[in-house]
């Protein structure tokens, strides 16, 4: 009688333990994440709507907000964001292009996959050196121009207000094309052939072949690259606007980036870098909202 009615508690005792298990190999990784990534933006929080004062006083309030949201600087950088915004879909119409054709087994597509992928494995700053070298006034760039007699096309690509932003522009998705590809093949390497092949007996064409089969199959990882790249656009584009331009002509290139790093290190205001800050985790935040609510549509639309 005394080990029947203690069989109902050992089972219970398993079923706990086995509930807590999972959670006890979690908490290295939390307590990792809370110590590197919670206190930090807890910091900030704080830092953000914290007023130095007189002889060390200090008041809290929105004013950091008030001032920097006022600064036109501010307002340049994140225009500049919404323009280098517009590299996300030519780098995302390039990279699903180029993977679909490598895909297929072009003639030479072990050469154009290594050509396409060396730029992302480049460090920016090299890449950033670089091409400041080849579209500078007298760079490679203009001469070679000049040397085809294309000399209207000729301009200080770095130089220009106008165009500096573009330059660093081009510069991004040349590099960033291959990260897409690189996802897009990986994905594509899990397509059933037979659908492929079912398409052709039906005869379908390639554009056709792509619209119904590939696209469809590559929509999730699409959704992915646009919003990681949108996040990049908004908050990974400092190292090369600072070796490409350092911000000019004209601070014509500034980012939010660069308005947090000159804020914080240059004019010794922490308190503004940390509210600019956190307007551009609030940014990011939309985005990762954003993808969520797309993910879980395209999830429906699967299902």
């Amino acid at each position: 009688m005394t080990a029947t009615a203690g069989t109902p508690r050992r089972a219970g005792a398993g079923r706990s333990g086995a509930v807590v298990r999972p959670y006890l190999y979690l908490a290295p990784a939390t307590i990792v994440l809370v110590v590197v990534f919670g206190y930090p933006v807890l910091r900030l929080l704080v830092e953000s709507v914290t007023v130095p004062g007189i002889l060390g006083e200090t008041g809290h309030g929105l004013d950091n907000f008030r001032s920097v949201i006022d600064d036109p600087i501010l307002r340049r950088a994140l225009l500049n964001n919404l323009r280098l915004f517009l590299a996300v879909p030519v780098m995302t119409v390039v990279a699903v292009l180029l993977a679909t054709l490598l895909h297929e087994r072009i003639a030479g597509w072990r050469f154009y996959q290594s050509i396409v992928f060396v730029p992302y494995v480049l460090a920016i700053p090299v890449v950033g050196i670089i091409f400041s070298y080849v579209l500078q006034r007298h760079g490679l760039l203009n001469q070679s121009l000049g040397a085809l007699g294309l000399d209207p096309l000729v301009h200080d690509w770095l130089g220009s207000s106008q165009l500096a932003i573009w330059s660093v522009w081009v510069v991004i998705v040349w590099q960033q094309v291959g990260f897409g590809v690189v996802l897009f093949l990986a994905r594509l390497s899990s397509l059933d052939p037979g659908l492929i092949e079912a398409a052709m007996v039906d005869r379908a064409g390639w554009w056709r072949r792509f619209r119904h089969v590939v696209l469809p199959h590559l929509a999730p990882i699409i959704e992915f690259f646009v919003t990681l790249s949108l996040i990049n656009m908004l908050s990974w584009v400092f190292n090369y606007v600072y070796v490409m331009t350092g911000g000019g002509p004209a601070r014509s290139t500034y980012v939010t980036e660069l308005v947090i790093y000159q804020q914080a290190f240059r004019d010794g205001l922490p308190n503004l870098a940390a509210a600019v800050s956190v307007i551009l985790l609030v940014l990011a935040t939309v985005l990762l909202s954003a993808q969520s609510l797309v993910r879980r549509r395209i999830e429906r639309m699967e299902s």
